[in-house]
C-alpha cells in the first residue's frame, strides 16, 4: 500500500491559508532576497518556491527599475532605484557587490542578467540575485553592441562589433551565444554602411535592438535597428530632433527623449503604431532648475566658493557634471538628474520629488528586473562561480 503524505507535507504552508494563496499571491510577490530567506523556513517552502513555473511567475512580478551603480574604487555596487520605497535607504539599496576595482560598470541588462565591463578583463556575465558570475573570454577584443534573448531557442546572445559602441558596422558584426562554447560568429549584411549612433547602449523592443542615429548637422529623424530573429539590420523613422536623443522601452513600446542645449527641457515621444513607424509627442518636462540651484547652492557654495546664478538658465560651469536620463520605473516614467554626487528624482510634471547625496553614484540607461530563474549556460562557462568572488 502506498504511503500517504507526511504530516509536514499535508500541512498548509501558512496556517489558515490555502497554499494557492500563500504561493501564488504572497510568496510570488516577494523580492528575491526575501524569497531566498523564506526557503530556509522548511523543506516544504523550499519545494514550493523552487519550481520553474513559480520562478518564471516570480520574475514576471518583479518591478523593472532604473539601474544605478556605485563605485568606490574597490568594489562595484549594483543598485536598482526603487522610488516606491518610503525611506531613502531603501530606495538606494544595493542588491549585489562585485569586489574588483577593475569593474567599470554595467554594459547591458537583460531579464535580470547583467553584462559588466572591466578595464583589463573584458566582459563578464552575472546574475545579482543568484550571485552567479563568469568571464566571457571569447568576447575579448570585441565591442558590445547589445544583448538579447533569442526567441526561438531561448538562448541569450550578444551582438558584437570590431569598431566601438558608437559605430554600427553591419558588415563587421558578430553574434556570440552564451554557453555555446563557440567563438563569436560573423554575420553577413551585404550593402550595409557604417552608422554613427547616439549613446553607448542599444534598446531591445519587439525583438529588435534599436539605436538613435547621430546627426552632425541639422536634425536627425532615423533609428537603426537589428532584427534578432533574421539577424539583419534595418531602419525606422523617428521624430526629428536637433542634436542627440536616447531611447527606452516601456510596456512593449519604444520611447525616445531629447534635451535642449541648456539641459532644462526634456521632450518625450512614444511610438503610437510601431509597425507603421508612427510616433506621438507625450510630454515636455521642465527640469526644476531653480530648486536644483537652491540645493546646489547649499551644498556647493563653500566647496567651490562661487555664486551660481547662471545655473538658473544653463547649469553654468557645472554643465559637464550634469547627466539627465528618462527611464521607466515599474510602469511610470522617471526623470533622474545626476549632478556631481547628488541624484535628483523629478516626476513627469517637472516636480522635484527627492534628492539623494551619495558619492560616486553612477546613472545608467539600463533597467533591472531581478530574476531567480536558473540559466543552463552559466555552469558551462569557464571560471563560473556562484556566491564566491568577485561577489562580496
Amino acid at each position: 500500500m502506498a504511503e500517504g503524505p507526511s504530516a509536514e507535507e499535508a500541512a498548509p504552508l501558512l496556517h489558515g491559508l490555502p497554499d494557492e494563496i500563500t504561493v501564488w499571491e504572497i510568496l510570488v510577490r516577494l523580492p528575491p532576497k526575501s524569497l531566498l530567506r523564506c526557503r530556509a523556513v522548511c523543506p516544504a517552502w523550499r519545494r514550493a518556491t523552487s519550481t520553474r513555473d513559480f520562478l518564471l511567475a516570480h520574475h514576471a512580478r518583479q518591478p523593472s527599475l532604473p539601474l544605478l551603480c556605485g563605485h568606490d574604487g574597490v568594489s562595484l555596487d549594483i543598485i536598482p532605484f526603487d522610488h516606491r520605497a518610503g525611506h531613502e535607504h531603501d530606495q538606494l539599496q544595493s542588491v549585489a557587490r562585485l569586489g574588483n576595482s577593475f569593474f567599470t560598470g554595467p554594459e547591458a541588462s537583460c531579464d535580470g542578467l547583467l553584462l559588466t565591463g572591466s578595464l583589463y578583463l573584458g566582459y563578464s556575465i552575472c546574475n545579482p540575485a543568484t550571485r552567479q558570475h563568469a568571464r566571457l573570454e571569447e568576447t575579448d577584443c570585441f565591442a558590445l553592441l547589445g544583448m538579447y534573448p533569442h526567441g526561438s531557442t531561448g538562448e541569450y546572445r550578444l551582438l558584437l562589433g570590431k569598431c566601438n559602441r558608437t559605430i554600427l558596422a553591419p558588415h563587421d558584426s558578430y553574434v556570440y551565444t552564451l554557453g555555446s562554447g563557440q567563438p563569436p560568429r560573423r554575420i553577413s549584411c551585404p550593402g550595409a554602411e557604417h552608422t554613427m549612433v547616439d549613446g553607448s547602449s542599444s534598446v531591445l523592443c519587439r525583438g529588435s535592438l534599436h539605436w538613435h542615429v547621430k546627426q552632425h548637422v541639422g536634425a536627425s529623424n532615423m533609428i537603426k535597428l537589428f532584427n534578432t530573429t533574421t539577424e539583419s539590420f534595418g531602419q525606422m523613422r523617428a521624430p526629428a530632433v536637433p542634436g542627440s536623443a536616447n531611447l527606452f522601452e516601456m510596456d512593449g513600446m519604444l520611447g525616445m527623449y531629447s534635451l535642449n542645449d541648456a539641459l532644462t527641457t526634456i521632450d518625450i515621444w512614444m511610438t503610437q503604431d510601431y509597425e507603421n513607424e508612427a510616433w506621438a509627442f507625450k510630454y515636455r518636462v521642465q527640469v526644476p532648475v531653480a530648486e536644483l540651484r537652491d540645493y546646489m547652492s547649499e551644498s556647493w557654495a563653500f566647496k567651490y566658493r562661487v555664486e551660481l546664478p547662471e545655473l538658473t538658465e544653463h547649469f553654468g560651469m557645472f554643465r559637464n557634471l550634469v547627466k539627465v536620463v528618462v527611464m521607466p520605473g515599474d510602469g511610470e516614467l522617471l526623470v533622474l538628474v545626476k549632478i556631481e554626487d547628488t541624484l535628483h528624482h523629478v516626476d513627469i510634471n517637472g516636480k522635484l520629488v527627492a534628492s539623494f547625496h551619495r558619492s560616486r553614484l553612477g546613472v545608467t540607461q539600463f533597467p533591472l528586473k531581478q530574476t531567480l530563474v536558473p540559466h543552463a549556460f552559466f555552469p558551462t562557462l569557464e571560471g563560473y562561480v556562484v556566491n564566491d568572488p568577485p561577489f562580496i
